[in-house]
Formats: C-alpha cells, structure tokens, sequence
C-alpha cells in the first residue's frame, strides 16, 4: 500500500484558459495502491503539488494530506482532472468547479506540499465509496505514502504530514488519523483538522431531507450497493420509481448536476416504505454502526470545527465525536462556529464555515508543524 503505479505531469489551471492566475506548484498525477473496506488491493488517483516557495516554518518541508469534499460520483469529478481544467462543463448539466483549488492554492504559497487524493473509485474504474470510513482512511493514508515515495521532491521521506479536509474530506481525515497507528504506523503524523466531519451516517441523512443536497443520499446509497454488495437487494426493494432514478443517475453526476436535478427533494420521495422505518432497520443500523467514528484513538492532535446549526452534517454528532476522542486520551480541541441559521435549505450554514475557519484550521495545521503547544479543551463542549 502506498506504491506508486505511474505517474505523470499534470498542468494546473484556476479556469479553463489558464490566463487567470496560477497555482504556485508543480502538479504531478500519481496513481498508487491502496486497500478497500473488504481488505481487496485496488489502485487509487491523486495529485502531489510541489510547492515553488520555500517553507518558512521549522523543520524539513510539510506535507499536507488533503481529503477533498463531496465531488460527486462521476469520474469526470475527480479532483485530478479538475485540476486541470478549473470548471467542467458538457451538455446539458454535467459541470462542476474546482472549489477545493482556492485553499490549495494558499496552502502551497504558504510552502506547504499537499497530496490530494481522489479517494477510491473516483476517477478510477468502480463506483466510488464514498463516505466509507475504511476506504477514505487507507485512500489518505496510502496518499501520504506514495507522495514520500515520490522521486524528485523536497520532501524528507521521514519528514512530517498533517490530514486536512472539510464535510467528506472532514471525515477523511478523522478516519485516517484513529486508523493511522493500526495502518500506517511508519507516518510520522503531526495533527489533523476534521472540518464539519459527518461523524454518525444514521443522524446525517435525515438532515439531507428538503435540502439542495438530498441527492448525495444517492451517492451513499450507491456506495453502499457496491461496497456491500450483500445490501443491495434491501436498498433496491425499498426504494420508490423516484429512488430508482436516484441510484441510477448520480453515479454519473457531479454534485452541482446532482444539486440542481434533485434540488428540495423529500427523502420519503425515494422510497416505498416509510423512510424511518427504513433508516431504523436493524440491518442498515448495522451499516451505520460499522462507520461510526470515534472508536479508535487519534495518533495525533486533532482539530474538529463545526457550525452549531449546521443543516446538512449535524453538529451534535461532531461535538460527540470530540467527547469521544477525549475519553480515549486524545489531544482535541473543538470550535464551535456561531454563524447564525441562514438560507438552511441552501445549507449555507455548512459551506460558508469551511471559508470562514479555513484561515483557523491552516495556522492550526502550522503550529503543529512548528512544534507548538497545543491548546485541547476537552471536557469544554
């Protein structure tokens, strides 16, 4: 886990002409093994940036080990390719842009390296897993590898890496940082910002009911069916006309297509039982019980922030994941951002933050780099 497969350069653009503005990196495409939620060997895409500036701080260069946010299922989603284009767009909804480009951007500016995987079955043959605890820890885990195995960079193979990511990328990187010691021992890991980490699957999908959003619920269910195969006569029997082409159009979708085409949806819409029903069933408790995060300790200190009326990942759920690190010994600090409930349907309470805190969580991720104190305030929230 962790080699590297091929590589190749990878041109990096803010928009499709590339007259702009520019990435201050070099990007390289890197494909690079890794190991699924059922313990199978499957390749996985990222991008490593080469940062043009010198880092400033203590030390050898850091690495960043990002964790995009929800993309969509589409291969044409994955980070990689975007990347190199800034906005996608073919007839007549099929386009997404590159939202995850701003911070990293500032990252590499700022003398970060950053590796960001696509995680697996994003850009890569398969459904992707999307917002499987196993499958989003060992894609970043095996990303931090493959970029200190990486010829030609400035980073020291034993050198530092910290986890970064927001919403999906947020519960990347809280499942890579409490598997790291079982996985990826040899990392010498230095911190991890969990950003609006959806931390229990069965809480968050009722707050997808009526929002723009509800279609990701097609995503998981998508992920699910090909994950856990098993499942897949129980999702199809219970879902609706409606659910059907749900499941069968978002594994081509970008999130923006899947926002505008399902848009204020209800969730009951998509199923033929009652969806409580369906949420409660004591198979798919067990699903939701198998991703739950918090059950293992961090190998370092973790960062979580949250807005409190966060309408699409409940903040409840991510203040009891930091309650629950900090019952198991770790060093976590958790802030609580106050932005009142604006436009809830929009879920403007859960991406508004992600801008607001990215200057908190990147100083945050510096300070673990320099080496100084941390700040946990367990027992606090």
């Amino acid at each position: 886990p962790g080699d590297l497969i091929r590589t190749e350069p990878s041109p990096l653009v803010l928009e499709p002409s590339g007259q702009l503005g520019a990435i201050m990196a070099t990007g390289t495409r890197m494909m690079y093994r890794s190991i699924d939620s059922r313990g199978n060997p499957m390749a996985v895409t990222g991008t490593y940036f080469e940062p043009y500036n010198a880092w400033p701080g203590a030390g050898p260069r850091p690495l960043i080990v990002y964790g995009p946010g929800t993309q969509g299922l589409g291969d044409q989603c994955a980070p990689s390719r975007q990347f190199n284009q800034g906005i996608h767009f073919a007839p007549f909804l099929d386009f997404t842009f590159n939202y995850e480009e701003m911070f990293v951007s500032t990252m590499v500016a700022r003398g970060f390296a950053v590796v960001m995987t696509d995680y697996q079955g994003l850009g890569t043959p398969g459904v992707h897993s999307y917002i499987n605890r196993i499958a989003q820890a060992n894609a970043m885990l095996d990303a931090g590898r493959a970029a200190m195995r990486l010829p030609g960079t400035s980073l020291d193979p034993q050198g530092p890496l910290a986890f970064y990511g927001y919403s999906q990328g947020g519960g990347a990187a809280a499942a890579a940082v409490e598997l790291a010691a079982d996985y990826a021992p040899e990392l010498r890991i230095v911190g991890a910002y969990a950003g609006a980490p959806p931390a229990d699957l069965q809480e968050l999908i009722p707050y997808t009911d009526g929002s723009v959003l509800v279609g990701i619920v097609g995503y998981a269910l998508n992920s699910v069916m090909a994950t856990y195969p098993e499942y897949a006569h129980v999702v199809r029997a219970a879902l609706s006309p409606m659910g059907q082409k749900l499941l069968e159009d978002t594994q081509y979708q970008c999130v923006e297509e899947t926002a505008l085409r399902f848009r204020f949806k209800h969730l009951q819409d998509f199923f033929s039982a009652d969806v409580t029903e369906v949420v409660t069933n004591p198979l798919f408790r067990k699903l939701f019980d198998s991703q739950h995060l918090g059950r293992f300790t961090p190998t370092a200190p973790v960062l979580i922030v949250s807005n409190r009326y966060d309408p699409l990942v409940p903040y409840a759920a991510a203040a009891q994941l930091g309650r629950d690190w900090c019952a198991l010994g770790a060093d976590v600090q958790f802030w609580t951002n106050e932005q009142p409930p604006l436009f809830n349907k929009l879920v403007v309470n859960h991406a508004l933050p992600q801008l607001v805190d990215g200057e908190r969580a990147m100083q945050w991720i510096a300070d673990r780099f320099n080496g100084l104190p941390t700040t946990p305030n367990c027992g606090q929230f």
